[in-house]
Order: structure tokens, then C-alpha cells, then sequence
């Protein structure tokens, strides 16, 4: 089958399983990066809120020979495995009272996304651009969320400074910062994975990469826009440092001292980028520099 056959197919025998109540229909949506891409969403009678389960990956297994109705069966797997289990009514969306619990931020490129930023409410930083959502559930399986849109805030009237103030506050207690050794994330990563652990050195002072992310491991770059969390992170290290964009999911922080040469780190960003990142996981194609003494955060020394 044609990738356009393969997902009508996929669209077709979800819903000859699906419960009754239950319905499944393809969507296509501009995600980070311009990139596009087509899954299928999963809707509950009674429910306004559904997973969005993406096919790409699905069809390469198929274009690999796996059996169609294993591809089904995974699929129905991963919804039950990910379908949102709060209800939220239409009218709560209207209501910031409701709402503003529930507002935190990410950050994305800001040149890569300038269309989709017409469209929504954010703040540069440098590069960058800070965008809004609302974090509808989160737990071990992914994330429910809403792209806040510049109707939300006329909707709900209020200004781009109270939705950063909120936004700010709220990330820093839903998705707190969490930085740690490389070492520790490889081993973190194992165990999540049910792996046996490898042999790994102790800890030392002489750490040469650290993680920075946030605790759910999703949108964990937005950690470097937190108040105060580099500035700690220099205090710890001692030093300044050099920030690597490794994903919009987390950053890695070098040492000025343990460095390579500026230019080395830029194209080590720019081929992790082209060779081991989906397009939409893309943060920046170039490394930062946290000058300690200055508190600040800049795009080269």
C-alpha cells in the first residue's frame, strides 16, 4: 500500500475495533519546525480531549513487512496506553480562573517557526522564542496539551505579561528543573528502560557534560528561561559554561574549562541535529555561552 492507502486502511479497521462511543479520523497539523505531519486522533463520546497518535513510524514498519493487524494492534495499545482520562467542558477553556493552573511554556526556534508565530502569543529570547500551552494531564506516557493561540488571550483578557507571569510560575512548580550528570541521565535512561546497567565510573569532579531538562523529560529546554537556574548552575560549577541545544526536550551543559573549541561544539550541534533528531525536536543549530560574571545568557563568547 501507497502511504495515502496505508492510512485510510489504519482509519478504517480502528474504528471496526474501536468501542462503541468511540472514533477514530486521520489529522494532519504543522507541528515546531514547519514540519508536517498526519496521525490519527482518537475521539471519546463525552470527552472534548484526544490522543493524537502520529503514523510515520508505523508505516515504516509496515513498509518493513510487520503484519497490518500487529500495526493495529499496536496502535490500539498506544491509545490506551496515552488516552487523556479528564474531561474538561467547552466552557472551561473560556474561563482563565479554570485555566491559568493549568499554563506553562516551552521554547522553540524563532526564524524556524515565524509563520506559526503570527499566530500565537510569545517572547523572544534571543534566538528563540518562548510559546505558551496548556498542560492538560502529564504522567509516563506523554502529555495532553493546547498551543495557547492569541484568541486565548483575548478571550480570556488578559495581557502577554500575565500569561509569561503565570506561565513562569506554573513551570517552575508542574515541571520543575531537573540537572544532573551525563552520566547519571545514561543511567536514569537504563533503568526507565528495564536495561541492565553498564559499568560506569563513579562520579567525579571531572564531569565533563551535564543534563539540564525538566521532571517529565518533554519541553525540558525551557528549564534554560527559568528564573535563577543558570545562574545556580554556574554557582555549582564554579565557572562558566557553555549550553548545547541537544533537543527542545533538554540541553546539555559543558564547562568552559572541559571544552572543546567553539566552532567543534557547532558542528557537533549541527550534525546531532541533521543525523539523530526528528525535524520538530530541533531546538538551534549553534551552542550558547553563560557568561557567569555577567548572569547572562548569550549566542557566542
Amino acid at each position: 500500500m501507497e502511504y495515502q492507502e496505508f492510512l485510510c486502511a489504519i482509519e478504517r479497521e480502528l474504528n471496526k475495533q474501536l468501542k462503541e462511543g468511540t472514533k477514530a479520523r486521520l489529522y494532519s497539523t504543522i507541528k515546531n519546525n514547519g514540519k508536517e505531519r498526519t496521525g490519527v486522533l482518537i475521539e471519546q463520546e463525552g470527552s472534548n480531549i484526544g490522543p493524537t497518535i502520529y503514523l510515520e513510524g508505523f508505516y515504516e514498519k509496515y513498509k518493513e513487512k510487520t503484519d497490518f493487524a500487529l500495526i493495529v494492534s499496536e496502535l490500539l495499545e498506544v491509545y490506551d496506553s496515552v488516552k487523556c482520562t479528564e474531561v474538561i467542558q467547552e466552557c472551561q477553556f473560556d474561563d482563565y480562573n479554570v485555566m491559568r493552573e493549568k499554563i506553562v511554556f516551552k521554547v522553540i526556534h524563532y526564524e524556524k517557526n515565524k509563520e506559526m508565530l503570527d499566530q500565537i502569543p510569545h517572547v523572544r529570547y534571543l534566538d528563540l522564542a518562548i510559546v505558551f500551552y496548556i498542560l492538560l494531564e502529564a504522567g509516563e506516557n506523554g502529555m495532553a496539551t493546547i498551543l495557547i493561540k492569541k484568541e486565548h488571550l483575548e478571550l480570556w483578557g488578559i495581557s502577554l505579561d500575565c500569561l509569561y507571569e503565570i506561565a513562569e510560575k506554573n513551570a517552575i512548580k508542574l515541571l520543575p528543573a531537573q540537572f544532573m550528570s551525563m552520566r547519571q541521565a545514561v543511567k536514569d535512561l537504563l533503568q526507565e528502560q528495564g536495561e541492565e546497567e553498564m559499568e560506569l565510573e563513579e562520579e567525579t569532579e571531572n564531569e565533563v557534560m551535564y543534563i539540564l531538562t525538566n521532571s517529565l523529560k518533554n519541553f525540558g529546554a525551557a528549564c534554560l528561561a527559568y528564573p535563577h537556574v543558570l545562574e545556580m548552575i554556574a554557582n555549582m560549577l564554579q565557572e562558566n559554561f557553555y549550553l548545547l541545544p541537544s533537543s527542545v526536550h533538554e540541553v546539555i551543559i559543558v564547562p568552559e574549562s572541559k571544552s572543546m573549541e567553539e566552532n567543534e561544539m557547532n558542528n557537533m550541534v549541527v550534525d546531532v541535529n541533521a543525523t539523530q533528531l526528528e525535524i520538530e525536536d530541533v531546538l538551534s543549530d549553534h551552542v550558547y555561552f553563560y557568561n557567569a560574571k555577567e548572569g547572562k545568557l548569550q549566542m557566542n563568547r
